[in-house]
């Protein structure tokens, strides 16, 4: 069973200046008004995110689905976007992993990985008994799961009110959140080597590729950082 104490504590950390509920919000309002411009109904802007959870893979498929592209297509695309959240799987769940807990709750907590759930438990999960970890990542990933489900529908019936320069304002707050949440993780050498690094290869990248600039920019200032990391022992 869910240690509830633990699952509440999770679930305030979406509470105060650093929580993610704010500008997970403004996205998925963003979202449920796209959403509906774009000609989905109510129940199927829900169910994005109740299913999918994950902005870019929504986004891309909606757009799939307005150019007529098969579901086996949409399929592959949503996939690979969402990709992304592999390496954070992998770097959080051996954190929260213990042999007394049951893996249904792996298994049913791995829906609500995103950067900003995945932010708050690589950050605050020492403070946390590890026998517990895992009901606290639940209480975390279950209350920005529901933020971005609600929020979807208050976008979609706000729709006719957005405009879009409102919209693209909203849509913009959360990778502003992640860059300040990155700035504040910079906390050794090789994070911030990572960080800086990305930051000064994103926008000059963009100026040769723009379909591959974040990609590209990821990788190599992410590899820097790992191979500066192994020649000097830290961790």
């Amino acid at each position: 069973m869910i240690n509830l104490k633990i699952f509440l504590h999770g679930l305030k950390s979406l509470i105060g200046a650093r929580s993610p509920a704010i500008p997970l919000a403004a996205c998925f309002i963003a979202l449920g008004a796209l959403l509906k411009d774009a000609g989905f109904n109510l129940q199927q802007s829900a169910a994005s995110s109740f299913f999918t959870y994950a902005l870019p893979g929504q986004l891309v498929m909606a757009e799939s689905l307005l150019v007529g592209a098969s579901l086996f297509n949409i399929f592959i695309a949503v996939w690979l976007v969402n990709f992304r959240l592999y390496p954070m799987t992998v770097s959080l769940f051996p954190l929260l992993k213990h042999k007394s807990q049951p893996k249904w709750k792996y298994y049913l907590s791995c829906h609500f990985l995103a950067v900003s759930s995945w932010l708050i438990a690589k950050d605050t999960y020492q403070k946390i008994e590890k026998k517990y970890r895992i009901d606290f990542w639940m209480g975390i990933g279950f209350g920005t799961w529901t933020t971005a489900i609600f929020t979807t529908l208050i976008g979609y019936s706000l729709a006719d009110y957005l405009n879009k320069d409102l919209m693209i304002g909203f849509a913009i707050v959360n990778p502003v959140y992640f860059f300040c949440m990155m700035i504040g993780a910079m906390k050794n050498l090789k994070i911030s080597i990572a960080v800086i690094a990305g930051t000064v290869m994103g926008p000059a990248i963009y100026l040769i590729s723009t379909e591959w600039a974040i990609l590209f920019a990821g990788l190599i200032s992410g590899t820097i950082a790992y191979f500066f990391r192994g020649k000097n022992g830290s961790k």
